[in-house]
């Protein structure tokens, strides 16, 4: 039976992923589906980078505002949902077209990892965050160590969240987290995947770019939209959200804890070192496509870029 096709667009932060899954989505009859871990939040919009009005307009773009900003969201999580997405699209009999930088997300996906099946359980979880509280972070983490060594190796003790989440998912499926990701990682795809990322051969030409980005929502308004979410107490109950970068930047200078200047400069600075994370993560993936952003230290014309990747798509059979 052949497999469904999708593609997935990736690559660094401000690398024109998202300019380039519109218009590979636009040329064969495609919705674009984020795999951007904050993307899914409401109200989180310029600090994510979320896609334009004019962009939404030319594509039908899921798995953006789906979320609460003051709720919990994990990889499972997105891929349960997104799941039901790619069926949709599917059924519609267009191309399912991921987009994002959120690797993790979109290899667990690819994976068919069965993770995402693993329940949860709030009463649990709140159980065992009041037993850290009480105990100690070190307590917690020896509870997970008697169960699953391997992912408490794995998992520092103070990262409470993952530590509590490893531990739920032994105790509602009655298998550790490290066997289940040994699991997934041998199952197969249910789909024929493609996956494009766009690679910058000239470094300092991708962090221009991200200056150039980190300016144009400082002018967009992030600095209002951070103060809004701090008056509101989202960041006091969704840590990940007062972790996000942009927001966390922005909260120093609201705090007054440095000048806007200064809060810039550590947005970029914080920007640059996500985006050589995330090169560094889509290397070590041996499915990634890989198409040059840039040549002869300029970058490419996007029609250059369009062309190379509809030529990868037409070679694997889209």
């Amino acid at each position: 039976m052949t497999k469904p096709k999708i593609l997935a667009v990736a690559g660094p932060t401000a690398s024109g992923k998202s300019a380039l899954a519109v218009r590979l989505a636009t040329m064969f009859c495609g919705e674009i589906i984020s795999c951007d871990s904050m993307q899914i939040y409401r109200r989180m919009d310029i600090g994510t980078a979320k896609p334009t009005e004019e962009e939404r307009v030319l594509v039908v773009h899921r798995m953006i505002d789906v979320v609460s900003p003051e709720s919990d969201f994990s990889c499972a999580d997105y891929v349960k949902m997104v799941s039901g997405e790619v069926k949709e699209v599917l059924e519609c009999g267009r191309l399912p077209v991921f987009c994002g930088g959120t690797g993790l997300y979109l290899d667990a996906f690819l994976r068919g990892s069965d993770f995402a099946e693993t329940s949860i359980d709030e009463e649990l979880r709140k159980e065992l965050r009041e037993f850290a509280e009480r105990e100690g972070n070190e307590a917690l983490h020896k509870e997970l160590q008697k169960i699953d060594p391997q992912s408490a190796a794995e998992i520092h003790p103070n990262n409470v969240k993952r530590v509590i989440r490893a531990i739920e998912i032994y105790r509602t499926s009655g298998k550790t987290k490290s066997e289940i990701v040994r699991l997934s990682k041998e199952s197969k795809c249910a789909y024929d995947s493609l996956v494009v990322a766009l690679k910058y051969n000239n470094r300092d030409l991708l962090y221009r770019r991200i200056d150039e980005r980190v300016d144009q929502m400082i002018a967009d308004g992030l600095v209002a939209e951070t103060e809004m979410l701090y008056e509101e107490g989202i960041f006091d109950r969704n840590s990940t959200a007062a972790q996000a970068i942009g927001y966390k930047e922005m909260l120093g200078f609201i705090r007054g804890e440095m000048s806007l200047a200064e809060a810039t400069e550590l947005l970029k600075g914080a920007t640059r070192r996500y985006a050589k994370r995330q090169m560094t993560w889509f290397s070590s993936k041996d499915y990634v496509k890989w198409i040059d952003a840039d040549r002869d230290g300029q970058v490419r014309k996007f029609d250059e870029i369009v062309e190379d990747a509809s030529l990868l798509m037409r070679e694997n059979g889209f």
